[in-house]
């Protein structure tokens, strides 16, 4: 579905197109359905969120007609950073957006949230320094969005995800990270309980909402929407699931009880200082900081986002539907990148020629010199251009 307002181009600043929700925005709007929207996605060394100059500068030079925040420090990320990224980065987009009279769209998380079943948007944790950065980060930037709202008119609308997951995210973090751990064979018993619930979202749903919320900002200004799959999910159900479909040995089903997960972690603790201190680089997953959701069930209410006017391209969509194409994706590319062994149990790709370039280079070079006949650009170069250009090269060095 196109953006309402088709009469003249816009023009949208994307940031943090690198992640996993950015990405699959970034490649969203590449549809030539879109053909009235220009979204920009500098990189950090174009526009660093967490230097104020950078935002000032940019956006006075582009002035774009809305701005999607993507952008987040790593969970592990020391207070600084936190602070940097994912709070006063945030917010001063928001006052960019705010000072153009530009809609701001901003993705935050349920980290900021207690456990519990069936967890409205006004659910959040009190504020405390004892919140880890990641979550307490994430907690400002919803309460100065509001107070904006509220004092300024800021026209925001706030994503709340749920765990994400979907293909084309080259960082192993949140749920791929336990994904990861799987297929590494790295996770000898669950470190779960058989009674805890998620909920996850689709970030393939998530481009059209975002499409949705910008061509209807009367309804969704100043408002903030849990996104996840309509029925949570049995952390213990599906980590089964994923040693079923790759033909793993391990997770044995044995729930490693929640005391000994945390004394193995404080081992764990230990020996990473231990090593760092002689030299040697080590770290714990950043996820291990909220080793608790493994145990106690978060589950988010959507009935504010079905209420909405936003319908659910996909609603058949779940993660169950969707570790197909996830396990073939992620256990491909990290075959390729020599970050796990070959597992043999995936279908080979047709004319793959890395196992080419592997067992038959002869063979290959014959086929890569073969295809030098035919054209490589779409229309081709005129011999008599190139050959032109050259001279004038020659005449001019000489």
């Amino acid at each position: 579905m196109a953006m309402a307002d088709s009469r003249s181009k816009k023009t949208g600043v994307l940031i943090g197109g690198s992640g996993l929700i950015g990405g699959t925005l970034l490649h969203y709007f590449k549809n030539p359905e879109f053909d009235n929207v220009n979204l920009l996605a500098p990189n950090s060394k174009k526009l660093s969120i967490r230097v104020p100059e950078d935002i000032r500068s940019y956006f006075e030079q582009v002035k774009p007609d809305f701005i999607v925040n993507c952008a987040i420090a790593s969970i592990d990320s020391d207070p600084l950073m936190a602070f940097e990224v994912n709070f006063m980065g945030a917010v001063n987009l928001a006052r960019a957006a705010n000072e153009l009279g530009i809609p701001y769209i901003h993705f935050s998380s349920a980290a900021l949230m207690p456990s519990g079943r069936d967890l409205r948007e006004e659910s959040r944790l009190p504020l405390s320094a004892d919140l880890p950065n990641y979550a307490k980060g994430k907690l400002l930037t919803e309460l100065t969005l509001e107070h904006m709202h509220r004092t300024r008119n800021l026209d925001f609308t706030c994503i709340r995800l749920a765990v994400v997951y979907g293909a084309h995210d080259h960082k192993i973090q949140g749920f791929h990270r336990l994904f990861f751990s799987i297929v590494d064979r790295e996770m000898p018993i669950m470190l779960t309980s058989p009674a805890s619930v998620h909920s996850y979202t689709n970030a393939k749903k998530l481009p059209a909402f975002v499409t949705h919320a910008l061509a209807n900002r009367g309804e969704f200004s100043g408002q903030t929407y849990n996104f996840a799959d309509p029925e949570p999910v049995p952390l213990a159900r599906l980590i089964l699931a994923i040693k079923s479909m790759i033909g793993a040995k391990i997770p044995l089903e044995i729930y490693l009880p929640r005391p000994l997960a945390k004394f193995a972690i404080s081992c764990l603790s230990r020996l990473v200082r231990m090593a760092t201190r002689i030299g040697i680089e080590a770290r714990l997953p950043g996820e291990l900081l909220f080793l608790e959701n493994f145990y106690e069930s978060q589950t988010l209410s959507i009935e504010k986002l079905k209420r909405s006017s936003f319908v659910d391209p996909d609603p058949d969509a779940t993660i169950y539907t969707e570790l197909p194409e996830l396990i073939r994706y992620y256990v491909s590319r990290w075959e390729h990148l020599n970050m796990i062994k070959q597992s043999g149990r995936l279908p080979a790709e047709p004319n793959d020629r890395g196992e080419e370039f592997l067992r038959s280079p002869e063979t290959l070079l014959r086929s890569v010199l073969s295809e030098q006949e035919g054209a490589f650009l779409p229309q081709g170069i005129p011999r008599a251009a190139s050959e032109s250009f050259g001279s004038a090269d020659r005449s001019r060095s000489g």
